[in-house]
């Protein structure tokens, strides 16, 4: 059965409720297990039109039907931009954080004030607590949370592909200097050649160390072989992402 196709009835619903800006926010690269976790966001208000067609949650599309997409999003919505969290900071703050992290740096790209952000899932991870020591976060606007809002909101649909594309370049970019893990296929996701390379090469500076990796246990590991960081939100890193 094809999903229905995603619209702005969600956001639009914001907006008649005093809400100016609301901004579609998705994440990718969670459950990876090298190169940063990565947040898109896409800002609508009451003149943004029907999104371009075709747009889906990104794990639905092909990579060519990602990347056809790029000129027509490009363009839709009052403005629109990618934030990245890198392994390095994943492993000092943990998953969740890094999330934020990457969240609050798509947001200050956009350069808008923003009333609302539309947050897919049931968690917000954006809000958080205090201020996180690797950046001077700005405050963060209302959030809202919706389940499966990647297939019916259009605004977090679009941050989702945006989210994809853009960190799978990274991936594919960093395979270069990089060779033997696969990226440029599996984009660090847990696909088998990645897992055997960890185990023949040991990680690289852009794996996150303190998750449990298919290799040597680093230094200051409990019992069960897993740091915090790992237990804080373990990845099933046997499967790997569209």
């Amino acid at each position: 059965m094809t999903p229905a196709r995603p619209d702005l009835r969600v956001e639009r619903g914001l907006l008649r409720t005093g809400a100016r800006v609301v901004v579609g926010m998705d994440e990718v690269g969670r459950g990876a297990l090298a190169g940063p976790v990565s947040v898109g966001a896409v800002a609508v208000d009451l003149t943004t039109r029907t999104g371009p067609r075709g747009v889906a949650d990104s794990k639905l599309l092909t990579h060519a039907a990602r990347e056809a997409l790029l000129p027509a999003l490009g363009r839709w919505g009052l403005a629109r931009a990618v934030g990245h969290a890198s392994a390095r900071e994943i492993d000092a703050v943990g998953i969740v954080a890094a999330l934020r992290l990457a969240g609050l740096r798509a947001l200050a790209a956009l350069e808008l004030d923003v009333d609302v952000v539309l947050l897919d899932g049931s968690h917000d991870w954006l809000t958080g607590a205090g201020q996180l020591d690797l950046w001077q976060a700005p405050p963060v606007p209302a959030v809202r949370t919706r389940v499966k809002a990647d297939l019916a909101c259009s605004s977090v649909a679009a941050a989702s592909v945006l989210a994809k594309c853009d960190r799978d370049a990274l991936m594919v970019a960093y395979a270069v200097d990089h060779p033997g893990y696969g990226w440029a296929e599996n984009k660090g996701y847990g696909a088998p050649g990645h897992l055997a390379a960890l185990r023949e090469l040991g990680p690289s500076p852009l794996h996150r160390r303190s998750w449990r990796l298919p290799c040597a246990e680093p230094a200051g590991a409990d019992e069960a072989g897993e740091l915090p960081a790992a237990r804080e939100d373990r990845a099933s890193w046997s499967i790997m992402e569209p």
